[in-house]
């Protein structure tokens, strides 16, 4: 039996904006001139695992503005930014209430508090009881995020180096 990864490195590529355009884009100028780095925008097994820590640790964070919090974290990190960016919709309206339960789970058992029984699932009730759900929220939720973005990283590290041996070992076949 053949373990056959694909990387969809090519098809990624058709997504990627031109760099060149992005430089006469005004709005992302607020972004300094480093978000123009072609590195960043280049698909490598680093960039493309950092990227995966840096949007998926993002998207675990319930507060505004995820997008442009994981495109700035992507300059110091040298993660791929549409990647990055992408990612962070991994939590979307429709996942948002899971995860961030699930968040605040993790969290009432890191700090050992207890847990609502009375939980609903409405915007409303979360913003009343937001002063006691705060701390456990955000824990659960900065801890869930680096656990996953850890893990992802890791596993695209590893996924990427097979295929590499893989497209090795084909090379030397046809040799």
């Amino acid at each position: 039996m053949t373990f056959n990864l694909i990387m969809p490195k090519n098809y990624l590529k058709k997504f990627i904006p031109d760099p060149e355009k992005l430089r006469k884009n005004k709005a992302l100028a607020i972004l300094g001139s480093q978000i123009y780095e072609a590195n960043l925008w280049h698909l490598n097994r680093r960039s493309v695992a950092r990227a995966f820590f840096n949007g998926l640790f993002w998207a675990f964070i319930p507060m505004p503005f995820q997008m442009l919090a994981a495109a700035l974290l992507s300059v110091p990190l040298r993660a791929n930014i549409p990647l990055s960016i992408a990612l962070v919709w991994i939590t979307n309206p429709i996942t948002m209430p899971f995860v961030f339960y699930f968040n605040y789970k993790v969290g009432t058992l890191i700090l050992g508090t207890h847990h609502n029984k009375e939980f609903k699932l409405s915007v409303e009730w979360i913003w009343d009881k937001m002063e006691h759900i705060w701390l456990p929220l955000y824990t659960g939720s900065i801890v869930s995020g680096l656990v996953v973005g850890a893990i992802s990283y890791i596993g695209i590290t590893i996924l990427w180096r097979l295929h590499v041996v893989k497209r090795w070992k084909e090379r030397k076949m046809r040799k």
